[in-house]
């Protein structure tokens, strides 16, 4: 599985695809972005249509550090999430 690092806001962030397929299969995506280690680690899910490719390591490997970044705004805590393996 791909991974790609990108800092924002000094804080450096490594960003992969979750794994888990939704019913959408390849119409949408979950991103994990993964920082620190430990108690200091924070994971926040966020999840995308990919444009262009609609596999999900190579439309990540396809994205800009923008469109990166631009998720990670759109990006939740992964508190709830399922694909950060909450479960209710």
């Amino acid at each position: 599985m791909p991974t790609r690092s990108i800092t924002l806001a000094g804080r450096s962030w490594q960003v992969m695809p979750s794994g888990r397929v939704t019913q959408y299969d390849r119409d949408e995506f979950a991103l994990l972005f993964i920082s620190g280690t430990g108690a200091d680690r924070e994971i926040r899910v966020t999840r995308y249509s990919p444009h262009g490719t609609r596999w999900r390591e190579q439309s990540l490997v396809e994205m800009t550090d923008d469109e990166v970044a631009r998720l990670f705004e759109l990006s939740q805590p992964s508190d709830t999430s399922p694909e950060a393996g909450y479960v209710s």
